[in-house]
């Protein structure tokens, strides 16, 4: 006979994430990245570097004096960002939601960290050019990106799978379906809300292709498949296993009202005094 451990976990393992608080979730992981890319990092380096802040919306900050270091503060502050959640995330052992929440932003802020160094080297184009703009030769700074951008991007992919263990039990068929429920949905959440509230922006339709939908649906582009390096012994499973994550409307219900504000006031943005 099993003993209970083992049935508690076979029970886990057979049961889905709940859907629409995982939407909920991925909802609030999203804002959380976008202001942290926009607000914290290129507004914060604004600051520092002695800018005056113009304008912030979900696509863009606008930053008097703006030079490199604000132009590199976006990317900056999602990297700082995604390790201090990685950190957090392994101190909750026991509240699946929460962590479930520190790990996807996490994941997000990592993958928008490697994204954008690919996303500049191959289309010379966003933060990242910014950045190299008049260094020479030219296409070796921009191979340099791209490269730095594959490789970091593959090696954030590789943490987060080994980060998401722990929600997927370890029946080797039954953890890809789990993990495809926990990372589809987020893929399609995070992509859609940036370009609804994108849409709005003051700058132009420009924003919403380069910016919005580059940096969701093109940046966090491995939520929607890297479940597939589950299948094989490349990611081994682990004892350690999270309860299931239910339903919570809590979750739903402030993943709703962030939305609205997220797409109302900072879609179309916030503008600041100059000194």
């Amino acid at each position: 006979m099993g003993s209970p451990y083992s049935s508690e976990i076979n029970s886990r393992e057979f049961s889905r994430p709940d859907r629409w608080t995982v939407v909920a979730i991925a909802i609030i992981a999203t804002v959380c990245a976008d202001v942290i890319h926009e607000g914290l990092g290129h507004g914060g380096a604004c600051l520092l570097t002695g800018g005056h802040p113009l304008a912030l919306s979900t696509v863009h900050f606008e930053c008097e004096g703006e030079g490199i270091f604000v132009a590199a503060g976006g990317t900056i502050a999602n990297f700082v960002a995604g390790v201090i959640f990685w950190s957090l995330s392994r101190l909750v052992t026991r509240a699946t939601r929460l962590r479930y929440f520190l790990w996807l932003s996490m994941t997000i802020n990592l993958y928008g960290t490697g994204g954008y160094f690919l996303f500049s080297g191959v289309g010379n184009i966003g933060d990242w050019a910014v950045v190299i703009q008049g260094l020479q030769p030219a296409w070796i700074w921009r191979v340099g990106l791209t490269v730095v951008g594959v490789v970091s991007y593959m090696f954030f992919m590789w943490i987060s799978l080994l980060e998401m263990r722990p929600f997927i039990g370890a029946d080797p068929m039954g953890r890809v379906a789990r993990a495809r429920s926990l990372t589809l949905a987020p893929y399609f959440a995070d992509g859609i809300l940036s370009c609804i509230a994108g849409l709005f922006n003051p700058v132009g339709m420009i924003l919403v292709a380069i910016s919005a939908a580059a940096a969701s649906f093109g940046g966090g582009s491995g939520l929607a498949w890297m479940h597939q390096w589950l299948r094989g012994p490349r990611i081994a499973s682990t004892a350690f296993q999270m309860p299931p994550l239910s339903r919570s409307y809590v979750w739903i219900i402030f993943a709703a009202i962030l939305a609205i504000c997220f797409v109302a006031i900072l879609g179309p943005g916030v503008k600041f005094h100059s000194q």
